[in-house]
């Protein structure tokens, strides 16, 4: 199990924590930390290691809902690239149709 382990294993990422020699931080905050502006509000970012907080993430995610328009929008570009490609396949649409 201790190989397995150490092959399945995923590795933290490194942070990088800079600080200079003189450097007053005054509660503002170190310029120097390399973060993302929405890292606090992404799930993916962080430690979730265990498998239920994994699946736990997962049905947040399912609970939010996204931008109808944007759906609409996915579904209809799909569609007509499914179309193209069928067509140019020389795919027989009359099954669909009869």
């Amino acid at each position: 199990m201790g190989i397995l382990s150490k092959i399945t294993k995923l590795r933290r990422n490194r942070k990088f924590e800079y600080s200079p020699r003189y450097f007053d931080d005054k509660g503002k905050g170190n310029p120097f930390k390399l973060e993302h502006k929405f890292d606090e509000y992404r799930t993916t970012v962080g430690s979730n290691r265990g498998l239920k907080t994994k699946f736990n993430n997962v049905l947040q995610d399912t609970k939010r809902k996204g931008d109808r328009n944007l759906k609409i929008r996915m579904v209809v570009i799909l569609s007509i690239l499914i179309l193209i490609c069928l067509y140019l396949l020389d795919f027989d649409l009359s099954i669909f149709f009869s």
